[in-house]
């Protein structure tokens, strides 16, 4: 069995970094936190930043 201790701290250094922080900001953004996991997969990962970006956030109100 091959264990690979680099990897798995690569995981969790993403994890903490990327993963952790975008949930919270899509919950209070009011849209589901776990679509901070599509963070994690190549190409869809730029797609949601701007989805976040440019969409309508329904948990905030508009001040325009």
């Amino acid at each position: 069995m091959n264990f690979n201790v680099t990897g798995l701290l690569a995981s969790l250094l993403a994890l903490s970094l990327f993963i952790i922080p975008a949930w919270r900001i899509a919950k209070r953004a009011g849209f589901p936190g776990a679509l901070s996991l599509l963070l994690l997969v190549p190409f869809l990962n730029l797609i949601v930043i701007w989805v976040f970006a440019f969409v309508r956030w329904p948990g905030v109100t508009s001040r325009d």
